[in-house]
């Protein structure tokens, strides 16, 4: 099979994955929306530089030079981008845009103004080897199996770049180009042109398993506050109550619930009553530790788990939270609300690991917080008594 050939199936070849990959960015929209359309648009620039080696009989070496190196070299730099922003990696689009101006130049200077194909190849190399780089750089940033077939991509790849070069520099003659007919270029070419093919394969496996954590993010997530909902925050309870058990340090449960909020919505619309509940969602959080955990589990009710805690803490937590709502207005479009939140709390026995029990204690205090006159703060022991006497504070 003639150079050519290889050269034309390969450039078709990333053709078809270039369309495929377009077609997964129209049917598949989300956040890594943008990295897989640059990895598509990087695959069809590539097949311009491959389609420039299968058209060399028609093309002046200079223009094949150029115009072939110059796809190359910004095709990697695409994908090199495509990635990084698939995995959420600074761009370091500078660095990138550096290296492939840097490449060009050089191929450009041995190719034209000094021949020397050997040093060409050389300097084409470096910017190939430091674009890998910059891939495997971002790779190792985390573990999954799509990084593991990409890291071993880029590997096989650098190896690929260094082999040629030994052959080169190493070899007991010296190519006159990539379209020479020879064992090394044809081997070359052929790995070369299988590679796009494993690494979007590879890419597209990355992409699938960043909408899966996306799709169990938002599965998770109340679409309204942004906060945890009732699942995620099961899920959290149990972990951090099985944690409670092993370090000896029990788990504080509050459970708020903003007064009088119904009033809101019927006075001035739920779109109102929404954006109030964000912002009473922001100044809840202002109070709260990196590791303490909030969610919804409706209306406007919160829960709030807060780790390695007493129940003298919680309380006082509680108080601040109670304190910053009733001693901060909301402006939610031109309109001023006061609220004021009633609190029950309550603390997981460290051999507790029924979320559900400890949960109910504090609707318990909640409820006996709102029935003593709201915008208050009531805790219960957890003993099996009930919320204790002289343990709510008011306004």
């Amino acid at each position: 099979m003639h150079i050519e050939t290889l050269s034309l199936i390969t450039a078709l070849q990333s053709l078809a994955l270039a369309a495929m990959m377009w077609a997964g960015t129209r049917s598949r929209p989300g956040r890594a929306h943008t990295g897989l359309l640059l990895r598509a648009a990087a695959l069809a620039v590539a097949s311009l530089g491959w389609g420039a080696l299968a058209l060399q009989a028609w093309l002046s070496p200079a223009q094949m030079l150029l115009g072939g190196n110059a796809f190359n070299l910004i095709a990697q730099g695409m994908g090199v981008i495509a990635l990084r922003m698939l995995l959420g990696e600074p761009l370091r689009w500078r660095l990138v845009v550096a290296i492939g101006v840097l490449g060009y130049l050089g191929v450009a200077w041995f190719g034209l103004i000094d021949p020397d194909y050997r040093s060409r190849v050389l300097w084409g190399s470096v910017a190939i080897i430091a674009n890998i780089l910059l891939q495997v750089q971002a790779l190792v940033a985390g573990r999954s199996r799509a990084r593991t077939v990409l890291l071993v991509t880029c590997t096989m790849s650098a190896l690929l770049v260094i082999w040629r070069c030994g052959q080169l520099w190493l070899g007991s003659s010296v190519l006159g180009g990539l379209t020479e007919p020879s064992a090394i270029n044809y081997f070359y070419i052929l790995f070369a042109g299988m590679q796009p093919l494993f690494a979007s394969v590879a890419f597209l496996l990355l992409y699938n398993e960043i909408l899966q954590r996306e799709l169990h993010l938002l599965a998770r997530l109340d679409p309204l506050t942004g906060v945890n909902n009732r699942l995620a925050l099961t899920e959290a309870a149990g972990r951090l109550m099985r944690g409670a058990a092993r370090r000896g340090k029990p788990v504080g449960v509050l459970l708020l619930d903003a007064d009088h909020f119904k009033g809101v919505n019927d006075r001035f619309g739920h779109a109102v009553g929404d954006k109030a509940l964000r912002e009473l969602v922001s100044n809840i959080r202002a109070k709260l530790r990196a590791n303490d955990v909030i969610g919804r589990i409706g209306g406007e009710e919160f829960v709030v788990l807060v780790p390695d805690t007493t129940l003298q803490d919680a309380l006082a937590l509680a108080e601040r939270i109670r304190a910053t709502v009733e001693c901060t207005p909301l402006l939610v479009d031109g309109q001023t609300l006061q609220l004021t939140t009633s609190i029950g709390a309550t603390v997981a026995a460290l051999d507790e690991g029924d979320f559900a029990a400890v949960l109910r204690r504090a609707d318990a205090a909640l409820y006996a917080a709102k029935r003593a006159g709201r915008n208050q703060v009531v805790v219960s022991s957890g003993n099996g008594s009930g919320c204790e006497s002289g343990a709510m504070l008011s306004a």
